[in-house]
């Protein structure tokens, strides 16, 4: 394989993930080809300026990038093997062991040495090339999951890819990812999903007194059903015993609710395990606390709000916005570095903003 500098890439499956990808690669200069068999989601991504629907000549593609859904994956991942002759052909998809196992059994060893299986992780509820974004990927993790003995310029070149989207590259074997992604992704998924199912069964006016910490945990239960049927059923082995000790635990808490002493250790464990999410960057999670600042829903009040943020040069690490369902007000959690907290109370409520009390 040629060393020069990747300059044209295909990506096939242009939906949000995949759209996103092509947009930072364009915006590094690149040049971008477009396949997908939903002309309208082709037509949308090239007028974000994600690259050309015009089809590449097969000996000049450098990388081919499949973002399709799980079933349909390693049949792509061999036709493009088979049509691109130099290309190294990476997927995102979030399931890498079956899916190597897959593409295996359909073409012969030299043609799968040119895949490299990687998993950006990072995305969102919403789908469809409109909601892409070239950032999607700064400071998030990229995996890149090479099988044994896989050519390290092969390799190189989907690092190359993360790298120009901005995310932090690390590498594991695929079943490694695929236990690491059961335990931080898939279940946070069905464990929001059993909490959302709940909900079908509560009142209207109950639903009323849901808060942000409900928002919180059911955000991501809004994920496409066909897409994670896909994802789970190809996760199955992985997924299953971590399913088995969300089940144990749930029958431990049931028990714990009539036993203080128990359920304050359940608690406090939980509180552990989330101090063990690492920070920005891979670093370990600092000290930070919230500044909550009620804002009106009037134009221009939220931008002057962060105006008034900025003047102070503090950093936000995180902010989320809960709606007050009574009033027309919503309030904006600030998180920042427990040291400059009061500092910047002081400095929104002599700008006249309603701060809660720390």
């Amino acid at each position: 394989m040629s060393d020069r500098p990747i300059g044209s890439m295909l990506l096939i499956g242009v939906g949000l993930v995949g759209t996103s990808i092509a947009l930072a690669a364009a915006r590094a200069g690149w040049q971008v080809h477009l396949r997908d068999r939903n002309t309208s989601h082709a037509l949308v991504a090239a007028g974000l300026g994600a690259g050309t629907r015009a089809d590449p000549d097969p000996d000049l593609v450098d990388l081919v990038v499949v973002a399709v859904p799980p079933d349909h994956c390693a049949q792509v991942i061999a036709e493009s093997l088979a049509e691109f002759p130099h290309a190294t052909v990476t997927d995102v998809s979030s399931v890498k062991g079956a899916l190597g196992r897959h593409l295996r059994g359909l073409v012969p060893p030299e043609l799968a040495a040119r895949h490299v299986g990687s998993h950006p992780m990072a995305g969102s509820h919403r789908s469809g090339p409109a909601a892409a974004d070239p950032d999607l990927f700064v400071d998030r993790t990229w995996v890149i999951t090479p099988t044994p003995g896989a050519p390290a310029d092969r390799v190189a070149r989907v690092r190359t890819l993360a790298q120009v989207c901005g995310a932090s590259v690390v590498s594991m074997a695929p079943d490694d990812h695929d236990r690491a992604v059961a335990a931080v992704s898939h279940l946070p998924h069905l464990a929001a999903v059993l909490v959302a199912n709940q909900l079908n069964e509560l009142p209207s006016d109950q639903l009323w007194l849901a808060g942000q910490g409900l928002r919180d945990v059911t955000r991501v239960a809004a994920g496409d059903p066909a897409l994670w049927v896909q994802i789970l059923s190809a996760n199955a082995d992985a997924v299953r015993p971590r399913l088995q000790q969300l089940r144990d635990g749930a029958e431990q808490l049931l028990s714990d609710l009539d036993d203080r002493r128990r359920l304050t250790g359940t608690l406090s464990s939980g509180v552990d395990g989330t101090r063990r999410i690492p920070g920005k960057h891979g670093r370990a999670e600092r000290a930070w606390d919230e500044v909550v600042v009620e804002i009106p829903d009037a134009p221009g009040a939220l931008a002057r709000l962060f105006a008034d943020v900025a003047a102070t040069e503090i950093n936000i690490e995180d902010m989320t916005i809960e709606h007050d369902q009574l009033r027309e007000v919503g309030f904006l959690a600030l998180s920042i570095d427990a040291e400059r907290a009061s500092a910047l109370r002081e400095t929104l409520e002599a700008a006249d903003w309603v701060v809660r009390p720390g």
